[in-house]
């Protein structure tokens, strides 16, 4: 592929690179064009130049991707493309280079002739990242010669110029995030390690590197991983349910890339109780779904209730069988190439085209039909698996009116165990659930009355990856959780969907120990969270409390500390080098701590921090959910082995 690039350069000249607006109000308003410019911003920068690369890969030319975060948190992106066009651009009279790099929406994507599909229309190109950077250098190797151009936050330093000539093509851009902008400037490991290793399942061939030179091993090598996927989204399905036993041995395929979209989409089926299905549009995530996502629903569901009325089990069970049934245990990506992608919904991530639905659906039914009439066995296991799913639908529903006729909210329907707080505004209410009675009382006598409610939970809440549906809701402290929160489950039609127009409180605060026990019963509740009150963590409504790890005494000198660094950093300050002069106190409960204390390090507004609890990719969230808390140990011991290196004090 890196072979053809250097041939084929012609058709990607400077002219096809098309000018639509410049790039003033960027570092004016630098959220409204990369969302925020906190953790998710400052990565953003990195999906942008990584999507340009991307774009070249999709089109035939690339085959390699380097991603480097530098010691300085500075980052280089290198591909082996065929390098960003330098010659002059007619209209703007000036190297095609310095256009893409500082006119805001100009680049060879809007071009149809140069990029048939891009992932990068979801965002507005290395312009941006150029503007928001306080060092920027562009390296293009392209017709025998390396052309460079520096940049400092936006403006180009000098015009591009030839430093050398070169034996191959290809674009390096390293660029520092300017910190007079982003209140976050250190990268993620991990956050970047995902995104990739998803690009790699979406773009099968293609072969995407890591390295971290802020961490070396004994040897002064740095971190470096490679994603390189030869089976796609076979691979993508098989690595999502690593840990969680399959129904089916193999993941069912099913592809065509000779329509006017693309489609491809794999599935399996498991033993658990969740769907999962994870949708992508020229490798955007659409995390609100849309018509790929309907058309795909559809056809599996006509497809699978049409085997199973043909085999006769329905009509033998006697059961009604609703969509969401086909749906249990299923773990499915869908993946759809699309020229002018139209995107809606409150986060501009749910494709609108209606004609993709289309697409995908006939795709499905056609391939799905196949396989069942060539597998009759595992058609049977799957047909199988449906039925119970339904039995347990119909137990569930059962289940959750129970709950729901207890939870009237007119305060009669609210747990004994909670104390409740005066304010009825839930904009201005916070819930806190804490673990343990003991706890509890504290947190009550500790809190503002006014606007914060506390309801303890006793011992560890059900582990919600292994349970069926109406297990949950004959569940104690899920239940409370349920009615104190005023939430019910179904809406729209949907009789699964989360209905938070009751909700009570917008801020949902879990406060545990920081111990190994704590740190248990947190995954617990994230898991319930995750699985069945998704929206809530989508709107931002989930936050983790971050009580003191320390308490350094000196005399009637007292000082908090929430990490080891600021627990050493205390103890060299107030024992001025004679460490055993300072009382050093590690809290390892809520209990530790009085109600006061609790109030001013954890609690109190002004002093306490918290922790808001987002998803940065549900795929890899899924994984790690379904491992930590799923039946498999395997997995979850290698998983501890490989990260405990890398394992930090706080959470």
């Amino acid at each position: 592929m890196a072979n053809e690039a250097t041939l084929e350069v012609s058709n990607y000249l400077a002219d096809n690179i098309q000018v639509l607006e410049g790039l003033e109000a960027v570092r004016k308003r630098p959220a409204m064009y990369i969302g925020d410019t906190g953790f998710k911003g400052v990565h953003h920068l990195i999906w942008e130049v990584v999507d340009n690369s991307i774009d070249e890969a999709m089109a035939g030319y690339c085959d390699t991707i380097d991603v480097i975060i530098r010691e300085d948190n500075s980052i280089t992106v290198k591909d082996n493309g065929r390098g960003i066009p330098t010659g002059i651009h007619t209209k703007e009279k000036r190297s095609a280079l310095e256009v893409v790099m500082t006119v805001l929406h100009a680049g060879g994507k809007f071009d149809k002739d140069t990029y048939k599909v891009s992932g990068g229309l979801h965002g507005v190109g290395v312009s941006c990242v150029n503007a928001l950077s306080t060092d920027l250098r562009a390296e293009v190797h392209r017709e025998g010669k390396v052309f460079e151009q520096e940049y400092q936050k936006g403006h180009p330093l000098y015009p591009v110029r030839v430093i050398g000539d070169s034996d191959r093509t290809g674009t390096i851009i390293h660029f520092k995030p300017d910190d007079t902008i982003f209140t976050v400037t250190e990268y993620k490991y991990d956050t970047v390690a995902t995104r990739l290793r998803e690009l790699s399942f979406l773009n099968k061939g293609i072969k995407l590197t890591l390295t971290d030179d802020r961490e070396l091993d004994e040897n002064g090598v740095p971190r470096h991983e490679e994603f390189l996927s030869q089976g796609g989204l076979v691979e993508f399905v098989s690595y999502l349910d690593a840990t969680r036993p399959p129904l089916i041995p193999d993941p069912i395929h099913m592809e065509n890339d000779k329509g006017v979209v693309p489609v491809e989409v794999s599935m399996i089926y498991n033993t658990s109780y969740s769907e999962n299905v994870f949708s992508y549009v020229n490798n955007i995530n659409t995390i609100e779904g849309g018509t790929h996502v309907s058309g795909f629903r559809a056809a599996l569901t006509r497809t699978l209730k049409g085997y199973a009325d043909k085999s006769g089990i329905l009509a033998k069970e006697k059961i009604e069988i609703s969509g969401d049934d086909f749906r249990e245990g299923l773990t499915a990506v869908i993946s759809v190439k699309v020229a002018e992608p139209q995107f809606e919904g409150q986060t501009k991530t749910k494709l609108g085209n209606s004609d993709v639905a289309g697409a995908v659906s006939q795709v499905v039914s056609e391939m799905l039909e196949n396989y069942l009439e060539e597998h009759p066995k595992e058609a049977r296991i799957i047909v199988d698996k449906v039925v119970l799913a339904a039995k347990a639908r119909i137990a569930a529903r059962k289940a959750r009116e129970m709950v729901q006729r207890k939870n009237v909210l007119t305060g009669t329907g609210l747990p004994g165990k909670l104390a409740d707080c005066s304010e009825t505004d839930p904009n201005l209410c916070e819930l806190y659930l804490v673990e343990g009675d003991s706890a509890g009382g504290t947190a009550k006598q500790g809190r503002n009355r006014a606007f914060q409610a506390i309801l303890p939970l006793r011992g560890k809440i059900l582990n919600v990856e292994k349970a069926q549906e109406y297990r949950i809701y004959e569940n104690e402290e899920i239940k409370n959780m349920f009615t104190a929160m005023g939430v019910q489950i179904g809406k729209d039609g949907d009789e699964r969907a989360l209905n938070i127009d009751k909700l009570r409180y917008h801020k949902i605060i879990i406060m545990t120990d920081a111990d190994i026990d704590g740190s248990h019963i947190r995954t617990l509740i994230l898991t319930f969270f995750f699985r069945y009150m998704k929206l809530l963590i989508d709107n931002g409504y989930v936050y983790i409390a971050q009580p003191p790890l320390y308490l350094i005494k000196k005399g009637r000198e007292e000082r908090y500390c929430w990490t080891e660094a600021q627990r050493e950093a205390a103890v060299r300050e107030m024992g001025a080098g004679r460490e055993e002069s300072v009382h050093i106190q590690r809290y390892k409960g809520l209990g530790e701590m009085n109600a006061e204390q609790l109030w001013q390090t954890t609690m109190n507004p002004e002093n306490r921090s918290l922790k808001q609890v987002t998803v940065e990719s549900a795929a890899e969230a899924d994984h790690l959910f379904s491992m930590l808390m799923g039946d498999e140990v395997g997995p979850r011991r290698e998983f501890i082995e490989k990260n405990a290196k890398y394992a930090r004090v706080d959470v």
